[in-house]
């Protein structure tokens, strides 16, 4: 009687059908750097410029103008090669209620910084992240910002071809403030760096924030072109040949000061 059961509960099982993925018009992974060379007062201004830009009317205005008139969306705190926080699981996005629910999970975060910088660890697992979830984007794309290069995990540019095989457009958002330790850790020419480096796809582009009292408009406007497929009148990274620059900047740079710490 017993095999009796499980045979027909196996029978059930193999019955249903998988659960079907809610088509969206874009998966967006916003991939946020905290590693330690941002101050408490930059992770906090970043929070902010995130949750206001996604509350605003421009960018639901977006999403609402995409075809299916919504969208999937994660927020994702990064340092090192292991070192991912999510802050917003994956969240369909198609009006006021839902941005304000992401928004109130961005503000609520207080999580300090993290060690190191790994830009192809942060990418990898925004790769995997989109590749596990429940939704099934007409486009998918890893938002990523950062104010340093590489400096943990695979090579940046290695990795990057890795996501981009799989049809995922990389985006970037270089922070090229001069606080904090960028100095010591960052490099001058970031944003080429990341159009070398870290940015490409279909339609790929990256808006540089030199100013910290700019990145709000920096993310409304990069979430509004992700988010509508808009032509970017940026830096595109298809309109040129990827200049020619060291991807492995960031991983010398650590080895002349990793003396400073007596541990990565």
């Amino acid at each position: 009687m017993r095999n009796l059961i499980a045979a027909c509960l196996t029978c059930l099982a193999t019955a249903l059908p998988a659960q079907t993925p809610v088509e969206v018009d874009v998966e967006l992974v916003l991939a946020v750097d905290v590693s330690r060379s941002m101050t408490p007062a930059e992770l906090e201004i970043q929070r902010q410029g995130y949750a206001a830009a996604l509350t605003s009317d421009v960018v639901l205005g977006a999403v609402r103008g995409g075809l299916l008139g919504r969208i999937a969306i994660t927020y994702v705190e990064w340092a090192g090669s292991g070192s991912q926080r999510v802050v917003v699981p994956w969240t369909l996005l198609e009006g006021p209620e839902d941005a304000e629910w992401i928004a109130g999970q961005i503000l609520t975060q207080s999580g300090g910084g993290m060690r190191r910088t790994s830009i192809s660890g942060a990418l990898r697992y925004g790769a995997q992240a989109i590749e596990k979830n429940e939704f099934q984007g007409l486009r998918r794309v890893i938002d990523i910002s950062g104010d340093g290069p590489n400096n943990q995990g695979s090579a940046v540019d290695e990795s990057r071809d890795a996501v981009l095989a799989q049809g995922i457009t990389i985006n970037g958002l270089p922070l090229m403030t001069t606080d904090g330790l960028s100095s010591r850790w960052g490099i001058e020419d970031l944003d080429l760096y990341y159009e070398a480096c870290v940015i490409g796809g279909p339609g790929a582009f990256l808006i540089p924030v030199t100013r910290w009292e700019d990145f709000g408009d920096a993310v409304r406007r990069k979430l509004v072109l992700e988010i509508s497929g808009l032509p970017p009148r940026v830096i595109p990274a298809q309109m040129r040949q990827r200049p020619s620059f060291n991807c492995l900047i960031g991983e010398e740079i650590w080895q002349r000061n990793m003396h400073i710490f007596m541990e990565p």
